[in-house]
């Protein structure tokens, strides 16, 4: 087992990365100080195959354990659906010292977290990935959030979990799909923060999409290594951590725009690839670098094309991203690169533009 400090004083936590380690997610808690309760929220896919293991844990530390289940997928995150939870956990008796363990993948992270931070005023979160983009992404630097209409993360909270235990064992039964959407996500660090990381991916990508557990586990302690520096400068993204937007202002909006049937991590890829398409244009960034980019997400499994769009989806992608929460002044800001490893913020990245990438000329 491996650990990565988020370094933020008070709000510091660890995040705990190994095959296997799920198992220790009792006596860990103890470690911390939590005693009594606890409230395992998991989604239909994730709870069959792992809720009872970590309820185990749990309980062989102590703790009475309530597991709350809800379907899987980003239809889950509403305000609906956080109400519903609320109502589990009153009746849980949950107090102010319960931890909430979000026992899925992103959705289930952004969705227990901004459970915990907000019932009682806040309880105690532990995040508990069982998804390759949760664990290098969505579980550390405190996001948690749920969507409102076809606007994702619109409503939610920066809350620091307790603790990130990201048990590589249980990618084993990750759909390829959902490990090449994970794969996306480390991608778009490398690309953002460390060519030598990127170098990595080249010549391991493979090796990552036939689960090697030793190229995983560089992978996640790196991403998460990265993101955690980030987020130690900026925990509130007021400045750096707006960096790691990249590839995620056409992504959302792809995303959406599509129902989520464009899952996350295939949508971020076809955000970078557009935002590199506009940076190359801009005279920015060498059409060299954009290709080596594109080479290594079409390697992770991942579509490189932007999909048939009716026009009215077409102006709703596009009132989408002049809805996203970089707009300042009424103008939309892209994460664009200079260079692999070389990001900058641009503020007057003009539409006709961003249409012309995302859809040609016509």
């Amino acid at each position: 087992m491996k650990k990565v400090a988020v370094k933020l004083g008070i709000n510091g936590y660890e995040i705990r990365v190994g095959s296997g380690v799920m198992a220790n997610a009792g006596p860990w808690l103890k470690e911390l100080g939590f005693t009594a309760k606890a409230v395992i929220i998991t989604d239909s896919n994730v709870g069959p195959l792992y809720a009872a293991a970590l309820e185990q844990s749990l309980a062989g530390a102590g703790f009475k354990v309530t597991v709350v289940e809800v379907q899987a997928g980003e239809a889950q995150k509403t305000l609906e659906t956080a109400g519903a939870l609320y109502q589990k956990l009153a009746a849980a008796y949950a107090e102010r010292t319960t931890p909430v363990l979000a026992l899925g993948g992103g959705v289930v992270g952004d969705l227990a977290g901004f459970i915990a931070a907000t019932y009682l005023r806040g309880v105690p979160l532990v995040q508990v990935p069982t998804s390759l983009l949760a664990m290098v992404d969505s579980s550390v630097g405190g996001k948690t959030a749920v969507d409102h209409g076809q606007l994702k993360n619109t409503v939610g909270a920066f809350y620091q979990p307790k603790m990130v235990i990201a048990d590589v064992a249980v990618l084993k039964t990750l759909p390829r799909e959902e490990l090449s959407n994970g794969l996306a996500e480390v991608i778009k660090m490398a690309a953002l923060k460390d060519k030598k990381f990127f170098a990595f991916l080249e010549a391991n990508i493979e090796q990552a999409t036939a689960l090697k557990p030793d190229v995983l586990e560089e992978i996640i302690l790196k991403s998460t290594t990265l993101k955690a520096a980030i987020v130690a400068r900026d925990e509130r993204e007021t400045g750096e951590r707006t960096l790691l937007n990249y590839g995620h202002t056409i992504g959302h909006a792809i995303e959406a725009v599509s129902g989520f049937r464009i899952k996350h991590g295939q949508a971020v890829a076809l955000g970078m690839i557009a935002a590199n398409s506009i940076a190359v244009k801009l005279g920015m960034l060498p059409s060299a670098q954009a290709a080596k980019i594109e080479s290594v997400i079409r390697r992770a499994g991942l579509s490189v094309a932007i999909p048939e769009f009716t026009g009215e989806e077409r102006e709703n992608i596009l009132q989408a991203v002049r809805h996203d929460k970089k707009v300042l002044n009424g103008r939309i800001r892209f994460v664009l690169l200079k260079s692999i490893g070389s990001p900058v913020i641009k503020g007057d990245v003009e539409p006709g533009l961003i249409k012309e990438v995302l859809f040609g000329r016509g």
